[in-house]
């Protein structure tokens, strides 16, 4: 028996057919690279990213991969991860919903790197009782500036694969990441109760 698709696939999750194989390489300017790379292939930044077809909707979905090119692009635009629409937005920011690490720092969320785009609301409450991350425990915040501020990916050194990380913008390093998913950094937060808005009457047309 074929297995059922999950009732929601967020936009940002990949599907089985696009995958592909690319192996890097050493380049000889230092870093990493593609034999066959193009321009496509690298950010504005220089940074090596991680190759992938676009066939959302074909084949089996696959949640626990995020799609590097609709990941990217959900948080240039500030896009909603879960649908691809516009995220929503009030006076305080634009909304996203995290993973309660409210106790790291002082502030909190305040200078956080994440590769989490934000939301629209309709999809908030779908975002919560999906995402594996969000499981343990979430946090919905107001966003008032977002800025890409590196990426996340696994780095290479010469003869050695390293366990993916963040790697920030001017880290030396980036020339050696293959990049997988964009990093945001936020500021000016403020922290809200999800409820109060997923649970407001929709206004009249």
């Amino acid at each position: 028996m074929t297995p059922s698709r999950p009732s929601v696939v967020p936009y940002i999750a990949s599907w089985s057919p696009e995958r592909v194989s690319s192996p890097v390489v050493m380049s000889p300017r230092g870093g990493i690279a593609y034999r066959d790379e193009d321009t496509c292939d690298r950010d504005t930044k220089g940074r090596l990213w991680l190759r992938t077809l676009i066939k959302p909707r074909c084949g089996r979905p696959e949640l626990g991969r995020v799609h590097p090119l609709r990941q990217r692009r959900a948080g240039n635009r500030l896009l909603c991860q879960v649908c691809g629409g516009p995220s929503d937005r009030d006076e305080r920011g634009t909304l996203w919903l995290l993973e309660d690490c409210r106790e790291d720092w002082d502030g909190w969320p305040n200078g956080l790197l994440t590769v989490h785009p934000p939301v629209c609301v309709p999809c908030a409450r779908i975002a919560v009782g999906a995402c594996p991350n969000l499981l343990s425990g979430s946090v919905a915040v107001r966003v008032g500036s977002s800025e890409a501020a590196g990426v996340y990916g696994v780095t290479y050194q010469p003869g050695k694969k390293m366990k993916p990380r963040v790697v920030e913008d001017g880290d030396p390093a980036s020339q050696w990441v293959l990049a997988s998913q964009l990093a945001l950094s936020l500021s000016d937060c403020t922290l809200i109760d999800l409820d109060e808005i997923t649970d407001a009457p929709t206004p009249p047309s």
